[in-house]
């Protein structure tokens, strides 16, 4: 076994590597750019390596930088993690030339499926279910258009390197089958350093279904069960869990067993992921293979027991695995939800800045419930825009689906993430999705359930009437605490019953006001609402507090409170709420206050995440229709045209290519036509 091995990666994955490898007894490396000098994952290694400046193209892409850090410190292997240098075969074949073992597959395998071209011819002649499309390198956009129409739309238009969603453009038509050539291939060539598109038929409400497998040296090869990849946003995953609550054991027995076919066709070895998209009829086809740990790794480690860095390590040592099909047995549910630095109210655009809180919820595990936290960042650390906006993935266990997305439920409830933008109240809208509940769930369901954009949860009536309680409770006991220290109530415990309106200021349902008692100075408070419940509440919330955690009538309720201009901000299930909680008589005078709107931006282009611009696409004078593009741009690799909302006339381009945008910077202005 290896004494000491090099993670040629960085935050998250990093540390997950670096804690197998700790209770294995394997002493480790960590590598650093500028940017990452005071990361989780240098202290949290036996060593650390400087390889040069924040952009990753600089740093963690080199691989002499790399090759010269293991030589430095006498690693004896390396694990990729993802990303980076992870899929890269001449990256794997330099280790093999200097004596170091790459915990990953032989470069062959790497070679033939990093190609998808490649991939899908193998896949085809190993006996696994391919999707129609066309293989061929396509030169440019006319010929796309060509074979697109031959195919017949819809089409994905895809990059044949790389994956994370990069360079793919779905095409409805000719006009979009150019534009999404184009902007695939720029994507493509940023993102991997090669433009080669390829095309298929976009297979319409699938679901994405990808098969774990492990293979060791001596030619074991076994699968361990599926994981349901479906809630993406711009093909990145968001949420997975294991197994799918839409595969049948006959269909997750045929899937596994073409992933171990083709897995064996190019001799693979170590831990990889053959992904299928699966139609509303259970017929699979073969997506792509991925020569490396995935991101969505927990969840199979949750359902199977099964370490999947351990066996990397070990396949790597050149062990047998001691594993055999019939030892995989799935266990319970399991679900990740990936926090990201990027705005959901902005269609999920990036977002940097430092995390001015960062506090998880407490990792556990029992018979009956699981919490893990995947994460390599920390409080008052700085999310780059050097690097993939990830900032945790989130994990609970349970016996069953429904217990599992009810732990998620709470675990994203409590979960305190300031100071970026960030998309916990989408994660917690989709955990309370009636359709994600039910199972009902594709692809498309991002696109499908919110067509304008996610503007936040709609919370039940039934959940109202909690935040109602909760904020009037909250409100009472800071108010008589401000009485106890002014002296104008005597420290001693009394019974005290007051009558109050909660107005709440809901972005998506509007404004309301609730009548609520609460009668307090016992054990526990007292509230009851007009015309609704009536509870026995337990907390010991106390004014500054940033969660409050409450017992109501036996059932765990987590809120985040803040401070508002006008009251207190309560969000909670993906809803971000304003409630101001008054007398009945002060309540009574601000319903006569009148609102304030906000500015009008219609007239600006206003640039939605901090970036660069990539291209200008109009000039000043021109009269642009609704929906044409004006510019692209670039955030942490991924190209964002932006389009405009209505018909004008652009009267002044004020910035151009090259420029580097803060958010709501103007790139250009409108006027009437």
């Amino acid at each position: 076994m290896f004494e000491k091995i090099l993670i040629a990666n960085r935050g998250e994955i990093a540390c997950r590597v670096m804690k197998t490898a700790r209770r294995m007894g394997i002493k480790t490396v960590a590598v650093y750019s500028d940017a990452d000098a005071n990361a989780p994952h240098v202290r949290m290694a036996d060593e650390a390596v400087h390889i040069g400046p924040a952009v990753a193209a600089d740093s963690y892409l080199v691989m002499d930088k790399i090759l010269d850090a293991i030589r430095q410190t006498g690693a004896q292997a390396v694990h990729p993690g993802y990303g980076f240098l992870s899929e890269n075969a001449r990256f794997a074949e330099a280790l093999k030339a200097a004596g170091i073992a790459f915990i990953g597959p032989p470069v062959g395998a790497i070679e033939a499926m990093g190609d998808k071209i490649t991939s899908k011819k193998l896949a085809d002649e190993a006996g696994v279910s391919t999707v129609p499309g066309h293989m061929g390198l396509i030169e440019d956009a006319e010929e796309a258009v060509k074979i697109a129409t031959q195919i017949g739309y819809p089409v994905m238009i895809k990059a044949s390197a790389g994956g994370g969603g990069k360079g793919m453009r779905i095409a409805w038509n000719d006009d979009e089958a150019r534009e999404g050539f184009a902007l695939s291939r720029s994507e493509a060539k940023s993102s991997f350093g090669d433009e080669r598109i390829f095309i298929e038929k976009f297979v319409q409400k699938p679901r994405h279904i990808e098969i774990q497998v492990l293979g060791d040296t001596h030619g074991n090869t076994i699968y361990l069960g599926e994981r349901e990849c479906s809630i993406q946003r711009r093909n990145q995953k968001v949420i997975e869990e294991a197994p799918s609550p839409f595969l049948d054991e006959a269909t997750r027995r045929s899937m596994g067993e073409q992933a171990v076919a083709l897995s064996k066709a190019v001799d693979y070895c170590s831990a990889g992921t053959v992904e299928f998209i699966v139609d509303p009829d259970r017929n699979f086809y073969f997506l792509e293979m991925n020569t490396r740990l995935q991101v969505e790794h927990p969840v199979t480690e949750l359902i199977t027991g099964i370490d999947l860095v351990e066996q990397m390590i070990r396949i790597a040592a050149g062990e047998h695995l001691q594993i055999k099909q019939e030892d995989v047995t799935l266990n319970g549910w399991a679900m990740e939800s990936r926090l990201y630095a990027e705005d959901p109210y902005r269609n999920f655009l990036p977002s940097i800045g430092r995390l001015t809180r960062y506090r998880p919820p407490v990792e556990e595990a029992s018979a009956t419930h699981v919490v893990r936290n995947d994460t390599g960042v920390e409080e008052g650390g700085e999310i780059s825009m050097y690097y993939d906006p990830m900032i945790a993935k989130l994990c609970t266990w349970a016996p069953d689906r429904e217990a599992a997305i009810a732990g998620m439920r709470a675990a994203l409830d409590g979960f305190e993430l300031e100071g970026i933008g960030h998309n916990i109240p989408f994660l917690q809208a989709v955990m309370n999705h009636p359709k994600f509940i039910s199972g009902d769930i594709s692809t498309a369901f991002i696109e499908e359930e919110y067509p304008d954009g996610f503007t936040g949860a709609s919370v039940s009536e039934a959940e109202v009437e909690k935040v109602v309680a909760l904020a009037a409770l909250t409100h009472v006991i800071a108010e008589t605490r401000n009485a106890q220290v002014s002296g104008a109530l005597s420290g001693r415990r009394r019974e005290i019953e007051q009558d109050w309106i909660a107005m709440i200021d809901d972005p998506v349902a509007g404004r309301s006001a609730h009548g609520v008692t609460v009668l307090t100075g016992g054990d526990a408070a007292e509230v009851a609402l007009e015309g609704g419940e009536r509870w026995r509440i337990q907390t010991d919330w106390t004014p500054g507090q940033s969660l409050i955690v409450a017992d109501i009538d036996g059932e765990t309720v987590t809120m985040k409170t803040a401070p508002a201009p006008d009251g207190t901000r309560i969000r909670w299930r993906g809803a971000d709420l304003t409630v101001a909680v008054r007398s009945p008589r002060a309540a009574e005078l601000a319903a006569l206050m009148p609102v304030k709107l906000p500015p009008d931006t219609s007239k600006f282009l206003l640039c939605p995440m901090p970036g660069l611009v990539v291209s200008v696409a109009v000039a000043e004078g021109d009269e642009v229709q609704e929906g044409q593009a004006l510019a692209v741009v670039e955030a942490m690799k991924m190209e964002n045209v932006l389009r405009a909302e209505k018909r004008a006339i652009v009267t002044a381009i004020k910035a151009e290519p090259g420029d580097s945008l803060a958010v709501d910077d103007v790139i250009m202005e409108f006027g009437e036509v």
